[in-house]
């Protein structure tokens, strides 16, 4: 494949069987207009798991799959095998639990041509089982879009992008592994992104699809996302922060989850407006952890006893 007329479409697993409908959706993909399409597939797990499954589905579905495996349970570890695997200019992810819509990696390609951004991201559009709560179906708690701040994106995710790897912002750089257990990695990594002059776009119908399993359709679970949000939020804007502006920051934090805690006692009888609002005041609490050191909570490589709890 040459570089700059191909994408390579990076997926991290860990021990999970949906994996094989992910790459099937890559392989029913509508391919954009001159370009060749590659796939790398990093596992996380301790052994080469996975390594059967993505064989025998290469060759089933004619895909050019590379896996490599990335052990240590450390999604940057796998997340920088990909990047280091990658053989184009541009490079995709997408989670191993997601399924690609067919026109998904096109109308990435269209934005970023459209708009010479550094990296693309898309929706993720998340599917509920019957038996979960009403307001959470109601309320669409998982589904993911880009968050804008004053008419820019300014930090970004890797369960649905497209990254222009010859940037300056983006060239070499790789994804921390001292957040590699507890999530936060794809925030940092977006973050020092667009420091060093890189730009986000959204392409807003370039969707992939994630079924959310019966673990995390959970107030709880969206508590802890929430919660390590924040705190991974309150390290960055603290990182460079000290004395009275850090102090400044805390007292805005402690005011914004106060506020939101008040509006959820205040909308009480509407379970969406109540838990949006209580889940809102629990991340400005992850913030001021942030800002004060708190360790943050890890979510990945955690064994089947201590239950799924990865962030994806």
């Amino acid at each position: 494949m040459m570089a700059g007329r191909s994408i390579d479409i990076c997926i991290c697993t860990f021990r999970r069987p949906e994996l094989a409908d992910t790459l099937r959706s890559i392989a029913a993909l509508e391919k954009p207009a001159g370009f060749e399409i590659g796939v790398v597939v990093a596992d996380n797990d301790d052994q080469p798991a996975a390594q059967s499954l993505v064989k025998a589905l290469a060759q089933e579905l004619k895909l050019p799959i590379r896996y490599r495996h990335a052990p240590a349970r450390n999604i940057s570890i796998a997340r920088n095998a990909c990047l280091d695997a990658s053989v184009s200019d541009l490079a995709a992810f997408i989670d191993d639990d997601e399924t690609a819509s067919p026109g998904w990696l096109v109308e990435l390609v269209a934005t970023m041509e459209a708009t010479g951004a550094t990296a693309v991201l898309g929706p993720v559009r998340a599917s509920y089982h019957p038996d979960a709560p009403g307001w959470m179906r109601k309320g669409d708690f998982h589904s993911t879009l880009p968050v804008w701040v004053r008419g820019e994106i300014r930090t970004g995710y890797t369960c649905n992008v497209l990254l222009k790897m010859t940037e300056a912002s983006l060239r070499n750089r790789r994804f921390s592994l001292a957040r590699g257990q507890t999530g936060g990695e794809d925030t940092e990594f977006f973050d020092q992104m667009v420091k060093a002059g890189g730009r986000i776009a959204f392409a807003p119908q370039a969707f992939v699809d994630e079924v959310v399993p019966r673990s995390r359709a959970a107030f709880d679970w969206l508590r802890r996302r929430r919660f390590r949000f924040g705190q991974t939020h309150g390290h960055l804007m603290g990182r460079d922060t000290g004395g009275l502006r850090r102090v400044g920051q805390v007292v805005l934090a402690s005011a914004k989850a106060a506020y939101c805690f008040g509006t959820a006692l205040l909308t009480a009888v509407s379970p969406v407006r109540r838990n949006r609002s209580a889940l809102r005041g629990i991340m400005h609490v992850g913030v001021i952890s942030g800002l004060l050191g708190g360790r943050e909570i890890r979510q990945y490589g955690l064994t089947p006893q201590e239950g799924d709890k990865r962030a994806a």
